[in-house]
């Protein structure tokens, strides 16, 4: 059997660290938040990128290429356009801040109190993408921040010594380097004015000094030829890199008289404050818009203002949270803001014209522990540690949840798992200190009734699909099946070796597996209370040594189990995971491994290496032991007494690896699983993978394109579907007329009639030819019906795929049709109601017609008697 199932998206992990940065759409020029601060493993290409976690990105001027850094200093140079790693490189140091020149032809990466400054990789083929031009030094503490002027001619770099350096990219006569001071704190943003070297710094306490330029841009001289060579010597200098350093700029806080001769001079004009009140805490991050001349900054406190330079005009002021801001960046018309607070996982996008969020995400800020997809596998819902429960939803509607319902124990209990049976009717929870459990009525919220048998925790619950039996495993080494038609009453005691983690019914109810802290992984006939089978799951762990472990990872590995189980949507294989890297997918029939997947690659996680690292060891132990960074800026916003920045007794830690649960798609096309890292779906509709059928070197494209131009539309689609290009063959179906789709399907192999079935069921969620797909599925399904029911445990997933597509296209058009007929007889019921009015109006025109034409003939009449009266009076 072949499991094809890939990485398709990790959710959940919104926002951890790092910058942010926007890319340019050609479409609408305003661009979408691309890029941030990610886990190297599950950003772009996790089985490609492997590392630590990614703490700063570059972005080219054309969108094109990103660079990024991981906590460790290496780098990679990635292509958006084709989606892979170009280069790698290592900067042996950890880096600040990268950021390309507007030119894109350099790029200027910031690490201890260095700046260095490359030549930015070309579109053609290269030796080595990243070659050293220039190494500037200048600032005695580690830098912050880069900025670019427009022409690209000089760069920013501010420091954590209160300075901030500007540097010519080239040699200039008259500005090699500058030092600016000014500031009392830590340099958080300097920005160049546009065109301009006028300068605009930030620091931490809430400063803004603005500095005027002596000299415009065009005033910059070039180096004299002679004097230029001179300088231009590369130097070999081993504290950095292994390879030449290039040239070398040492800048001085302190020139004298003769090398400041001649030179650009800065003046500092005005000096701002932001907190002149008091009422915010330490300023965190800021973005400068150069043609809006549009100033962003954040705060500790989750504040951040609008303010229009150079005047120093507030806009806005507004509270995101009560978390830290830790990244802002603006696009590239000015109209989006987007901010980033680490703290509770934030990523926001606000359009600050109209006051409107463009985006608004928030996912866990600790980590998930449990999964649940709906019945048509269009939605997620996860829980975490932090108490939240997020919906992932794939079609975006507007969902608002309310608690309907509270359910409530007689007494405080722990509880420690929950089931729900396939109705919806029945509420179970195991207890972690009584060892009873709880049944509840979904409806009325009573509680049913309390079982007690268990001797130790409830450790996992599970409703049998089928029937009404209740599996409940715990840690006094049984599994007991409770009966719910019979008062609840224990059916059968399952006795185990070890102490019982978890258990999982298959789909069609006939079978039970059960996880136990030993390892193994045993299924049983729960009819008949017999194990029918066993894996012995220990060793497909591979758990990874953590960083203060003194025994292998191989030992350690010992004592480690399976902490959740799932099976396929067939019954034929089943998922298992818990404290380790891997997923493992069994075989259920060979009780044999059939794939490991490996969730992260992320060396910042704990529990990931396999072997001792000697060179994080010294004599006194590991440096593990050493907690770096605690109580610096990034610690908590609230400083304890006597403490001038951060939280002395904040400590880091690294989280470790596991896999907290798994689940199966309801369609059979996908599952997910929640980790350390967050919530990984992997699917076998993955469009960015070329995985070729029975490919030979007569199908092509153009030669496809040509046979279904001959209108051989069978031998056109089975061309196709061997190129398994999705775009290819819905042009193909597309192209057959609706009158031929009966004799091409009569005439397709059955090899191929799953595959044209498969994409049908991909086709329904996107497509809107619903009529055209449903003749094709309908076609298909009557001529084949006999020969695919032969193989109906292997197209079961494709069969429960297709018919929740159309399910939800039915229920979605029912919907339609039924708000159409209301419309429709709301409308004939008002045209009734105008018709028996103007009706009823007619009758009474006429009535009153008849009426007037009377008084008209008595009128007459009276009119007539009259004249005979006078007449006879004549006579």
């Amino acid at each position: 059997m072949k499991f094809a199932y890939r990485f398709s998206g990790l959710l959940g992990t919104v926002y951890r660290r790092g910058n942010l940065s926007f890319t340019r759409d050609g479409s609408t020029s305003r661009g979408l938040p691309l890029l941030q601060g990610l886990k190297l493993s599950s950003g772009l290409m996790s089985c490609t990128l492997r590392g630590h976690n990614i703490v700063c990105v570059g972005l080219s001027p054309d969108g094109s290429l990103a660079i990024l850094v991981d906590e460790e200093g290496a780098a990679l140079l990635v292509s958006l356009v084709g989606k892979s790693v170009i280069h790698q490189f290592h900067f042996h140091k950890p880096v600040h801040s990268v950021s390309f020149s507007p030119d894109g032809k350099k790029f200027v990466i910031t690490k201890d109190n260095v700046a260095l400054m490359y030549h930015a990789p070309g579109k053609k083929r290269e030796f080595n993408a990243f070659v050293l031009d220039k190494t500037y030094y200048g600032p005695y503490d580690e830098t912050t921040c880069i900025d670019w002027t427009d022409d690209s001619k000089c760069f920013a770099v501010g420091s954590k010594d209160m300075s901030t350096w500007v540097f010519g990219a080239e040699r200039w006569a008259n500005l090699i380097y500058y030092s600016l001071g000014g500031h009392k704190d830590v340099i958080v943003a300097c920005f160049f004015e546009e065109n301009s070297l006028d300068l605009y710094t930030v620091s931490q306490d809430g400063a803004l000094c603005v500095w005027q330029c002596d000299t415009e841009l065009d005033g910059l001289k070039p180096m004299p030829p002679k004097e230029a060579r001179k300088k231009n010597r590369i130097k070999e200098d081993e504290e950095f890199l292994e390879e030449s350093k290039g040239e070398e700029i040492r800048g001085k806080a302190h020139p004298n008289e003769q090398e400041i001769r001649e030179k650009v001079k800065y003046s500092r004009v005005a000096k701002y404050f932001f907190n002149k009140e008091g009422d915010f805490n330490n300023l965190t991050s800021a973005a400068y818009h150069k043609k809006t001349h549009l100033l962003v900054t954040g705060f500790a406190s989750g504040v951040f203002h609008l303010h229009e330079l150079p005047d120093f005009n507030l806009i806005h002021s507004l509270s995101i949270s009560d978390q830290r801001i830790a990244s802002i960046s603006i696009n590239c018309t000015g109209d989006w803001i987007a901010f980033g607070c680490s703290g509770l996982g934030q990523l926001l996008v606000w359009e600050w014209q109209s006051e409107s969020y463009v985006l608004k995400q928030q996912g866990h800020f600790n980590s998930m522990v449990s999964l649940a997809y709906s019945p048509d596998g269009q939605y997620i819902v996860t829980g975490g540690e932090d108490g939240k429960v997020s919906e992932t939803v794939v079609l975006k509607y507007d969902f608002k949840y309310r608690n309907f319902r509270t359910f409530t124990s007689p007494r405080p209990s722990q509880f420690s798992c929950l089931a729900v049976d396939s109705s919806g009717e029945i509420v179970s929870a195991g207890s972690q200190d009584s060892f009873e459990i709880y049944i509840w009525s979904m409806q009325s919220g009573r509680l049913l009734d309390v079982l007690a048998g268990h001797e130790g925790p409830i450790s996992s619950l599970s409703f049998n699909p089928v029937k009404c039996v209740l599996a409940s495993g715990s840690w006094d080494k049984t599994v007991k099946l409770w009966d719910m038609l019979d008062s609840w009453r224990t059916k059968e005691t399952l006795m185990l070796n070890s102490d019982v983690l978890v258990v999982a019914f298959r789909p069609d109810g006939k079978e039970l597996a059960v996880a136990s802290l030993n390892g193994q992984i045993t299924f049983w006939d729960h009819e008949n209370a017999v194990q029918v089978g066993s894996i012995e799951g220990r060793h497909d762990l591979q758990m990874g040594r953590k960083e203060l472990d003194k025994i292998t990872a191989k030992q350690s590995a010992k004592g480690k189990s399976f902490t959740t189980l799932c099976y396929s949507a067939d019954g034929q294989s089943i998922l298992a995971g818990g404290l380790s890297k891997f997923v493992c997918i069994y075989n259920v029939k060979e009780q044999i491994l059939m794939k490991k997947f490996e969730i992260s690659c992320n060396l910042s996680l704990d529990a990931m290496e396999e072997y001792l690292d000697r060179r994080k060891m010294t004599e006194f132990g590991s440096m593990a032991l050493i907690d770096e960074g605690a109580g610096d800026e990034d610690g908590v916003a609230i400083p304890l007494p006597g403490v001038k920045r951060g939280d002395m007794s904040y400590r880091r830690f690294k989280p470790e690896i596991r896999v907290t649960c798994l689940r199966f798609s309801p369609t059979g096309r996908s599952w997910a699983a929640t980790t350390t890292e967050g919530l990984l779906i992997y699917s076998l509709d993955s469009g960015l993978i070329f995985d070729p059928f029975e490919l030979d070197i007569d199908v092509t494209p153009s030669n496809i394109r040509k046979t279904l131009h001959q209108k051989e539309y069978a031998m056109a689609i089975i061309m196709a579907l061997k190129l398994n290009e999705k775009k290819l063959i819905q042009e193909v179906i597309e192209a057959v007329p609706s009158d031929e789709v009966e004799v091409v399907c009569s005439s397709l192999p059955d090899l191929y009639v799953e595959k044209v079935l498969e994409f049908l069921a991909s086709a329904f969620e996107i497509s809107c030819h619903l009529e055209f797909y449903l003749i094709w599925a309908h076609k298909l399904l009557m001529l084949h019906g006999q020969k695919l029911k032969t193989r109906s445990q292997k197209l079961l997933p494709v069969i429960q795929f297709l018919q929740k597509s159309i399910q939800r296209h039915f229920e979605d058009v029912s919907k339609l049709c039924e708000w159409n007929i209301y419309n429709i007889k709301y409308a004939l019921a008002i045209s009734q109601q105008r018709g028996m009015k103007r009706l009823a109006e007619t009758s009474v025109d006429e009535e009153e017609s008849e009426q007037f034409k009377f008084l008209m003939t008595l009128h007459g009449r009276e009119k007539t008697e009259d004249k005979v009266n006078l007449c006879s009076g004549i006579h």
